[in-house]
Parts: C-alpha cells; structure tokens; sequence
C-alpha cells in the first residue's frame, strides 16, 4: 500500500526580484533570490516563482534546472523548445559546471576534499532525502574553504557538485557535521536560527552555447 503524501507548504511571500545577468533570443542567465520558488507549486497559494513571472515578460521561456526555495544566484533559462532540449542534455550529461558559496556552521577542519555519500528520498519524513549508502543514488560533492569566522563559528566553503540530487548540498554538509547555516531542514534549531535566509548562494554557471557551442562561463558574485 502506497501512502499519499500531502504538501501543505505554502511559501512566504517574496518580495524581491529577479535579476536578469544576459539576455539573447536563446537563453536568459537570472539571479534568483532566496525565498522564491523556481517553480509554482500544486497548491495555488504557490503560485509565484521563476517561471511565474519570467513568462509574463518572455512566454516561451522553460526552466532547465531548479533551486531550492533558499538558494540565490544563477540560473539558466530556454526561450525555445530546441535550446531547452539542448540544454537538458546537457545537465544530463553532467557537462554543465556549478558552483555554489555557503556559509557552514562550525569549522571544517580540512581546507578543501570530497564528500561521496549516496542519497535517497525519505518517504517518512516529506520532502526531506537522506544519505543512505544502501538505497541510495550516488552523489558526490567537491569542497574548498575558502575562510573560516569567528562570530558565529562558522565556515565559508565553495562548492563543487558532481551530481545533482535533490538537497545535496545541504543534505552532504549535514553528513560532514557542518550543516548550512539558515536551513530548516538539515541541521538543528540553532543552526536553523543562525542566518535570516539560506545561506547557500548559486556563484558559477559553465555550459556550451546551445547554438554556436562555444563554452560560457556566467558568475553571480555572493551577497553574502
């Protein structure tokens, strides 16, 4: 018997905008701010996102690729069915470069490394995943400090994943012992409160132009 999963969430309203970092008959590179869903929901109170107000300015515009509700930064956005489909490849194929600077609770002691721990969905506890090295899909994430502060103790790293499973980031800092500061699901009460938003910020987007093929390199500096 298949239990029926029910999302109640509804999500704060966001008052920030969307930033358009280049735009071409192909595609749009945007900065995403956090506490905007990249998606509208099922539910009609989520009605505002990415792709909610981006196609009232540019109808045919799709999303490739998501972020999560907290995550700022870069996204990449078709304006055509052959882009998207291109693109898509793309990310499928893994030659889509990201990545992304976060801010982790405590300090990690080894200046950069690698973080290699399947994930899976967590059926009891909806919409959070969890490593689980038996059921699991593997993921894994490449790590570099980049500086380690003193109020709170925390620590600033640069991210590098190789794998995109839902939740990685957050869900690997929390395997290390350092969950992200400002998540509400990966990590504690205290952690949670540190930070106003979630402090994970979508920096650098490398992909091959969707026409010419030419490789472009796109950056959204850190508000953080």
């Amino acid at each position: 018997m298949t239990a029926t999963i029910i999302d109640n969430f509804v999500a704060p309203e966001c008052f920030q905008k969307i930033h358009i970092l280049f735009k071409s008959t192909d595609f749009l590179l945007i900065n995403k701010p956090s506490g905007l869903l990249s998606l509208s929901g099922k539910n009609p109170l989520n009605k505002d996102s990415v792709h909610f107000r981006l196609v009232q300015v540019f109808p045919t515009a799709s999303l490739v690729h998501r972020l999560d509700l907290g995550t700022s930064g870069i996204m990449l956005i078709a304006l055509n069915k052959p882009v998207n489909a291109n693109l898509a490849k793309q990310f499928q194929l893994r030659s889509v470069f990201k990545t992304y600077v976060s801010v982790l609770a405590g300090h990690v002691v080894d200046d950069s490394g690698q973080i290699n721990m399947p994930i899976a969905k967590d059926p009891l506890l909806f919409p959070r995943s969890k490593t689980c090295g038996e059921h699991g899909k593997q993921a894994q994430t490449n790590y570099q400090v980049l500086e380690r502060l003193q109020s709170p103790l925390s620590t600033r790293v640069r991210y590098e994943p190789l794998t995109g499973r839902t939740h990685q980031l957050r869900i690997h800092s929390q395997h290390i012992g350092h969950p992200i500061l400002g998540c509400d699901l990966y990590g504690t009460q205290q952690t949670h409160k540190a930070a106003n938003r979630l402090m994970l910020h979508a920096e650098k987007l490398q992909f091959d132009h969707p026409v010419t093929g030419k490789r472009i390199m796109a950056e959204c500096a850190c508000p953080f």
